[in-house]
């Protein structure tokens, strides 16, 4: 398993970019694009459930190398609330309906670009770790929220 490189984010954005997918990097990768140091095994993208963005999201994917079964494809057209892709280039998890975050609408409109990458407000990202409640991100919480008292700092 790769670790989430900043290769893996470019290529993400260049291709959701020609297809015009709406879309946010969530999770570690999204803190890791704002500064957070730390790493990741996969890149966690929260996207627009809407049924022009599920398609343009299956042919983005499969032009980024991931060889989508037909169920995987069914299961994004329709914006199945979480799928895991191991089957392509690097691993990628989609989620369509974040613990902690009600709406994508709302997350875009706080949304921080990095780079040109969309990600996440530091804020949804610890929102959503701290409602899956799992210990590995209950681990995590206390680097986040420390990293988020100098990210929000520095942004002043």
């Amino acid at each position: 398993m790769v670790a989430f490189e900043y290769r893996q984010a470019q290529e993400i954005q260049e291709k959701f970019s020609e297809h015009a997918v709406r879309y946010l990097f969530l999770g570690k990768s999204g803190a890791i694009l704002l500064g957070f140091p730390d790493t990741t095994q996969d890149a966690d993208l929260y996207l627009d459930r809407s049924p022009e963005n599920c398609r343009a999201l299956a042919t983005a994917l499969r032009e980024l190398g991931f060889a989508l079964t037909e169920g995987q494809a069914a299961e994004i057209e329709r914006g199945k609330d979480f799928i895991q892709l191991k089957n392509g280039p690097f691993d990628l998890d989609l989620v369509f309906a974040p613990d902690g975050i009600e709406r994508f609408d709302d997350a875009w409109r706080r949304r921080v670009e990095v780079e040109g990458f969309p990600v996440c407000h530091l804020d949804d990202i610890i929102a959503s770790k701290a409602a899956t409640n799992r210990q590995k991100d209950r681990e995590s919480l206390p680097r986040l929220r420390s990293f988020r008292e100098w990210w929000m700092r520095r942004a002043k």
